[in-house]
């Protein structure tokens, strides 16, 4: 496992150790899981994928941390910080409501702006990850593009999943006043209020679900992965993917996950789609089966009918035993070979659907 479960007994076991903390978010309770018993892909007490998907599909959990930790592949980090343009949050408020808008701000933190609304993915705009960060990876750049501090009023904030590396107890504290709404798989909803989230401002959404937000339709579509912030509520809230879709521009994220069939049910129902967010990074062959290699992403972003596709869940954390820019050089190289298009925007840097060019430089080399 990874993506905040890639450290997992590591960094979970100490967190038992030293007790309770806060990040470790809330717990649904038996109202929640009777309901969640409704929802079609919940038994036994988790949620399970649309196909049997395998956290580990070689070794075992001491096999993973034994090769994180004693055979690191070279260059699993950048020998600096990565190029970043700092955003302006004033261009973030004064725009039109044509303005169509993706900025990237590392891993899978994304700012969309569209019918004139500021919607935040996966805000995790912080240094550190978890509660025990002498454990966790460290984010490459000690300052990004903009501050949780900086931003300006979101309309809408959406959760893929509850990783660590996604749903950030930090951040989520810093911005929960200037949110207008919370979307989130169901379970989420229990660490947000946790955390001091008025449940009035929370929507937990089945795989299936949509919401409205000023023009926007909101869909919560599936992934392939699994969830988890503590030893023992494992795959206890549900994980997705995202569907937006404005008055002139679809947008879709992939959240985390391994490919699968659902791409090109969701492409076919919903695309296509002017851009996607897709998981590009944090792959290894022991867990094959909860993220994509990067040939696998650009098969998805053709798969949902993507014109463009931006790879994210890379350029901030290290959190698989590959090298820090090796996602992206696999992705631009296949991207090619099929004739997808792709954006690779630096850190920061806005990409505006429109009729001018993407972000295409390859800064990363």
């Amino acid at each position: 496992m990874t993506t905040g479960g890639i450290l997992g007994a590591l960094l979970l076991a100490a967190v038992a150790f030293t007790g309770l903390s806060p990040q470790l978010g809330g717990t649904p309770t038996k109202a929640d899981r009777q309901r969640f018993a409704q929802s079609g892909h919940y038994a036994g007490g988790e949620f399970k994928n649309l196909l049997p998907t395998k956290q580990l599909t070689e070794g075992n959990m001491g096999s993973v941390l034994w090769n994180f930790i004693f055979r690191k592949s070279p260059n699993t980090e950048p020998p600096g910080p990565l190029p970043t343009q700092p955003l302006d949050s004033l261009t973030i408020v004064q725009k039109s409501p044509e303005l169509v808008r993706v900025t990237w701000f590392g891993h899978s933190a994304s700012l969309v702006e569209m019918a004139g609304q500021n919607i935040l993915l996966d805000p995790m705009l912080s240094v550190e990850m978890g509660p025990l960060a002498l454990v966790t990876p460290k984010r490459y750049n000690s300052r990004l593009a903009i501050a949780p501090e900086q931003l300006p009023p979101i309309a809408a904030v959406l959760i893929s999943h509850d990783h660590y590396d996604h749903l950030d107890y930090q951040t989520i504290r810093k911005i929960k006043d200037k949110v207008g709404h919370f979307y989130v798989p169901l379970g989420i909803g229990a660490h947000l209020r946790a955390w001091g989230v008025p449940a009035a401002r929370i929507t937990e959404m089945n795989w299936g679900d949509s919401a409205r937000v000023a023009g926007i339709t909101l869909r919560c579509t599936p992934s392939r992965h699994f969830s988890g912030r503590g030893l023992t509520n494992r795959n206890s809230t549900l994980w997705c993917s995202w569907v937006m879709q404005g008055p002139t521009k679809r947008i879709f994220y992939t959240g985390d996950g391994g490919y699968g069939p659902h791409f090109a049910a969701i492409g076919a129902q919903y695309g296509p789609f002017d851009l996607a967010l897709v998981e590009c990074g944090q792959y290894d062959r022991q867990w094959a089966e909860i993220h994509m290699r990067p040939e696998q992403s650009v098969q998805a972003a053709r798969d949902v009918r993507a014109a463009a596709m931006l790879p994210v869940h890379w350029g901030a954390f290290t959190e698989a035993n590959h090298p820090w820019n090796e996602s992206v050089t696999r992705a631009s190289a296949e991207a090619a070979r099929l004739g997808q298009p792709l954006t690779t925007p630096r850190l920061g840097e806005p990409v505006t659907l429109g009729p001018g060019p993407l972000p295409a430089a390859p800064w990363w080399r």
